[in-house]
């Protein structure tokens, strides 16, 4: 009679041919076919098979000049994504780098700007001083100039602009994009000041002279360079006036004469003050006085 040992060790015994035989395989490399299947040794694997998909690897620069062969055409969503298979196969690499700011570019150029704000991003955040560490920073801050409302809707991207505009003129004041940065600049503050003006305008017509004031102040002291000034200096007279301030109201008026004396916005604060018998008159401890001290006027845009 064969003990209970005996048999464990005989049932023991047949396996183990049976393992070592699949280790042989996987060691030697063999074909499924003269070892025993995978898939037949799965107890819960019945009619689908694993099938890997194999990616073949291709050269970054094969991937970056397909891109820029896509931009030619203006194919910009594909450019995108070959630049970003790039940065993804070939992470923190100089083709990533390269092809980060091609696909920022991208990305701007095929109206994606949300998109493309944020890779300049990722770019000034994983490059801060890189080559192209500059055109990163324009094209973020034309990412946010593209999308620049009227004055009637939120201001919102016209400041983001204007932060990544003057960010650019005091990171990189040397740099290709400096110039049209500084123009580019003096838009968006005359878009914001346009903004306030029409604020401005609003309470003034409904009498609601401090937050008409309010707003003009903010145009005085904030974008005395825009085009706006000249009316918000008249608005101040206007607003002033009717609050019984005429102090304020005179030097309003006086303050913008000096600056602008052919502007009809001073013949306009002229003939208000005229009316109740008042002469512009400044005073030199108005707020107003102290704003434009040193004024040089620099106004880009035409009125």
């Amino acid at each position: 009679m064969r003990s209970a040992f005996s048999s464990k060790t005989a049932r023991t015994g047949a396996l183990m041919p049976n393992i070592g035989r699949l280790l042989a395989c996987a060691a030697l490399g063999l074909s499924l076919t003269a070892c025993d299947t995978l898939s037949s040794l799965n107890p819960f694997e019945k009619d689908e098979k694993y099938k890997p998909e194999l990616v073949p690897d291709v050269p970054a620069a094969n991937l970056y000049n397909e891109g820029l062969a896509l931009m030619a055409k203006n194919e910009y969503p594909d450019a995108s994504k070959k630049f970003d298979q790039i940065d993804k196969t070939y992470p923190r690499s100089e083709w990533a780098r390269k092809a980060l700011i091609m696909k920022t570019y991208a990305s701007y150029e095929g109206g994606e700007f949300s998109e493309s704000v944020n890779d300049a991003r990722r770019y000034l955040t994983l490059y801060p001083n890189g080559e192209d560490a500059a055109y990163a920073q324009y094209l973020l801050a034309m990412s946010y100039y593209r999308e620049v409302p009227d004055v009637t809707r939120d201001q919102e991207r016209t400041e983001k602009a204007l932060a990544a505009f003057q960010e650019l003129v005091e990171r990189h004041p040397r740099s290709e994009y400096a110039e049209d940065a500084k123009f580019k600049l003096q838009v968006v503050r005359d878009q914001l000041a346009g903004k306030e003006m029409e604020i401005g305008r609003y309470y003034l017509q409904r009498r609601n002279y401090t937050g008409a004031i309010n707003r003009f102040r903010d145009v005085v002291s904030k974008y005395q360079t825009t085009r706006h000034v000249e009316e918000a200096l008249q608005r101040l007279t206007e607003a002033y006036l009717a609050l019984g301030v005429v102090s304020e109201a005179q030097t309003a008026a006086a303050v913008l004469g000096h600056n602008f004396p052919d502007s009809p916005w001073y013949k306009d604060a002229y003939k208000l003050l005229q009316s109740g018998g008042h002469e512009p008159r400044e005073d030199t401890g108005s707020w107003i006085s102290r704003t434009f001290r040193g004024f040089t006027r620099s106004v880009g845009l035409g009125g």
